[in-house]
């Protein structure tokens, strides 16, 4: 009798045993089933969750995919990037910058510039940087994303840098930054994408992975807040000493010396009226 009770309870302790497992291996299975897409920061070990390549179809400020340039598709929790593994550089950077964004506790982390290991090999790193001559450039920059530690550091990421001039970035290419946050704290919402301008067929490169270093910079901004505007920038990777007459530039304009389509969802009245002219005083209102 007793060894028939000691028999029944320890069936009991396997039937539940297993039924816990076969739970757990459920759950494992059914999260193996959701799209694979970039969450939140890296762990201890500096693995990164497994990116996604596909296109969000519900992102307005995503460009049109490319069709001569290599393209990987890298989803941030504050931007998107189409990167481009031949170059090691991000063919352009896109993100929406809302008023809320604009400021924050979040600051710049340790050992801020990171390898980004979403891409494969042979990719940017710190070395590569290193006595090149040149900055560690942001497309989305790190001061409009001071609204979340995770958002901050993931534009340190080195999918989202480019060699850029001392000059520039410290310079023009800062004050446009900041007149891209005071427009999103005015306007409540903006879209921007940015990127490296490539000319011609061969580039200077740096460092042992050959990071190409681009001849100039774009970045186009639009606002449906309101009367509806856009307005675009061309800069020089150089330290000349550049200004709004220089630099100015329709969407337009933008498009056809990059070749890039931008905001290809708007409506073609809207389109109208953001891409074919840039008033430099019209977003002073």
């Amino acid at each position: 009798m007793r060894k028939s009770f000691i028999t029944f309870i320890a069936l009991i302790i396997v039937a539940s045993v297993a039924t816990s497992c076969r739970g757990r291996l459920e759950i494992r299975r059914s999260g193996n089933e959701q799209p694979s897409v970039v969450q939140n920061n890296t762990n201890k070990d500096n693995t990164r969750k497994k990116v996604s390549n596909t296109r969000r179809s519900d992102r307005f400020d995503l460009p049109s995919p490319m069709l001569n340039r290599a393209e990987q598709i890298l989803e941030r929790k504050a931007y998107t990037v189409s990167y481009n593994a031949e170059m090691r550089i991000p063919n352009w950077v896109a993100w929406e910058l809302t008023g809320d964004h604009t400021y924050g506790k979040a600051k710049r982390p340790n050992r801020a510039f990171h390898e980004d290991y979403d891409v494969k090999a042979p990719r940017a790193t710190y070395g590569d940087y290193r006595d090149g001559g040149w900055s560690k450039g942001h497309m989305c920059p790190a001061g409009d994303n001071k609204w979340d530690p995770d958002a901050m550091y993931e534009t340190f990421l080195l999918t989202n840098i480019c060699p850029q001039d001392y000059t520039l970035n410290s310079g023009y290419w800062n004050g446009i930054e900041m007149k891209c946050r005071q427009w999103a704290e005015r306007y409540g919402s903006i879209y921007i994408v940015c990127g490296p301008i490539l000319e011609g067929d061969h580039h200077e490169t740096i460092g042992s992975n050959h990071i190409v270093v681009p001849e100039a910079f774009f970045k186009v901004v639009v606002c449906l807040e309101g009367e509806p505007k856009g307005i675009g920038f061309i800069c020089p990777n150089t330290d000349e000493n550049l200004n709004n007459e220089k630099c100015v530039k329709s969407i337009s304009e933008v498009e056809s010396i990059t070749g890039i389509k931008f905001f290809p969802h708007l409506d073609s009245k809207t389109a109208e009226k953001v891409k074919n002219k840039a008033d430099w005083n019209a977003w002073r209102r």
